[in-house]
C-alpha cells in the first residue's frame, strides 16, 4: 500500500508543478520571464527534487500521504478556480517590473488577494505532509519566503497606478493568503 501511495502521490505531485508550469506560457502574459520567475522555476524544481527524494526514500505514515494528496488535490483545485477567475485579466508572471493593469475581484479573489500563492503555498505543505520529514521545512520555508516576496512587490505596484484607491478598498476587505476573517482587525 505504501508503494502505491508513493507512486500516487508523485504522479500527482509532478502533474500539478506541469500544469503551475503550463501557466506561465498559456495564462500569465509577460512578454519575457521576469528573473524572479526564473529563480521560482528553480527552487520549485529544486523543491520537486527534494521531496521525491524524501518521499522515496524515507517510510510515511498512510496518514501523512493520504492527507497529503488530499491537501494536493484542494491547492489544484484553488489554483483552477485562480485561472477561471483571471482568465480575461491576463495578469503578468511574478516579479514582471510592469505595473498591473486590472484588478480581478471574482472567484478566489473575492476572498484573497493571491489566490495563486495561497495555491501553491497550500501544494507545497500537501507535499511536505506526505514526505513525513522535518527536511521538508527547509524548503518549504524558502518557498514561502519567495511568494510573500513576489506578492509584496505586486502589491506595491498596485500604489503606482490610477487603481490605488480601489486597490485600498480590497485590500481591506480581502486576506493576503488566506480568507479575512469576519470581524478580525486588518493585520
Amino acid at each position: 500500500m505504501d508503494l502505491v501511495l508513493d507512486l500516487i502521490v508523485s504522479v500527482v505531485s509532478v502533474a500539478v508543478i506541469a500544469q503551475y508550469s503550463w501557466s506561465l506560457k498559456a495564462h500569465f502574459n509577460s512578454p519575457k520571464m521576469p528573473t524572479g520567475t526564473v529563480v521560482i522555476s528553480v527552487v520549485v524544481l529544486t523543491t520537486a527534487a527534494i521531496y521525491l527524494t524524501l518521499l522515496w526514500i524515507e517510510t510515511q505514515p498512510v496518514l501523512a500521504l493520504s492527507i497529503g494528496l488530499v491537501v494536493e488535490c484542494l491547492a489544484l483545485w484553488l489554483f483552477w478556480a485562480a485561472i477561471k477567475a483571471s482568465r480575461a485579466a491576463r495578469l503578468k508572471m511574478a516579479f514582471d517590473v510592469q505595473n498591473p493593469h486590472g484588478l480581478v475581484m471574482t472567484g478566489p479573489y473575492r476572498y484573497l488577494r493571491h489566490p495563486f500563492y495561497t495555491s501553491y503555498l497550500i501544494f507545497w505543505v500537501g507535499w511536505a505532509i506526505a514526505t513525513w520529514s522535518l527536511w521538508s521545512v527547509i524548503p518549504l520555508a524558502v518557498i514561502t519566503v519567495i511568494y510573500v516576496l513576489a506578492a509584496l512587490g505586486e502589491e506595491r505596484k498596485f500604489s503606482r497606478t490610477p487603481m490605488a484607491a480601489d486597490y485600498a478598498s480590497y485590500r481591506e476587505k480581502t486576506g493576503f493568503f488566506w480568507p479575512r476573517l469576519p470581524g478580525v482587525a486588518k493585520g
